[in-house]
């Protein structure tokens, strides 16, 4: 099984609700000992911070063609403690219930993104953000840029 590194950041520009962007960075070693490296982003008219981390770990997984051991990087506690604290597995048993908070905020994109994890082995590793982690830095240009361009997509999950 390839083993991939994957970096991450989502940015919203007047959350929540305001243009965002994600960015997401790829690392993989070849069996000649190559690092490859591809980095994507996507900007969106309207959308909030939560949505762009999630999206960028989507983007991130999606990109994968086949099963990969997978670290990867956010600096949203939002994404890696869903998993790491087992939010998650709460939630799909309470069928995307929080209890006395209500439903589930991004069950659309929690969704997809178990989609698209789960062929792979998964290890969500937090990084604090804006302290100097270089990939973490590169995902946050790529998604601020993307935020700030042109042609920014529409967030289905968002009522405009």
């Amino acid at each position: 099984m390839s083993k991939v590194q994957i970096y991450t950041d989502g940015s919203a520009r007047g959350n929540p609700d305001g243009p965002g962007g994600y960015g997401a960075i790829l690392h993989f070693t070849d069996s000649s000992g190559v690092l490859h490296e591809k980095t994507m982003s996507a900007g969106y008219e309207r959308t909030t911070n939560n949505r762009m981390e999630l999206m960028a770990a989507i983007a991130g997984l999606e990109a994968l063609n086949r099963p990969c051991q997978v670290e990867l990087y956010s600096d949203s506690k939002y994404l890696t403690d869903a998993f790491n604290q087992h939010w998650i597995d709460n939630w799909i048993r309470m069928n995307w219930n929080r209890g006395k908070s209500g439903p589930v905020k991004n069950i659309d994109l929690w969704k997809r993104l178990l989609k698209a994890a789960e062929p792979h082995q998964i290890t969500f590793i937090w990084v604090k953000g804006h302290a100097g982690h270089p990939q973490n830095e590169r995902c946050d240009q790529l998604a601020t840029s993307a935020a700030d361009g042109s042609d920014l997509l529409k967030d289905p999950g968002i009522d405009i």
